[in-house]
């Protein structure tokens, strides 16, 4: 799974194998390594959430706490996209005063003729 920040985006892209494994296991996770000890790895994580969670009043929802970052994607959302041929999923939060930040998720599915 690929992270991508540019301004104020977060991207994550999946290969079609981890589109699959997000479909059956409803999670997915990377580590970054960026200093010595468990405090210098950065973890970001792609998460089915309940539909019946807070997560779902939007499409996507972003958690985060010091080093650990989750994007959220409400469960029915997140198995119809898995098994569609729709490549991404967007949103805009709004985490400030007028300060958004957009999230894609996208299938990262290379050339397809």
């Amino acid at each position: 799974m690929k992270l991508r920040f540019e301004d104020n985006t977060l991207r994550l892209r999946l290969s079609a194998e981890e589109v699959a494994a997000f479909g059956e296991s409803g999670h997915l996770v990377s580590h970054v390594p960026l200093a010595p000890g468990p405090e210098g790895t950065l973890t970001y994580a792609l998460q089915r959430a309940s539909d019946d969670s807070t997560a779902a009043a939007e499409a996507l929802r972003v958690a985060y706490l010091p080093g650990h970052l989750t994007v959220l994607v409400p469960e029915t959302i997140a198995r119809n996209w898995v098994a569609s041929e729709e490549i991404s999923l967007s949103a805009t939060l709004h985490v400030a005063d007028a300060v958004e930040l957009r999230i894609l998720v996208e299938k990262d599915l290379g050339c397809r003729h």
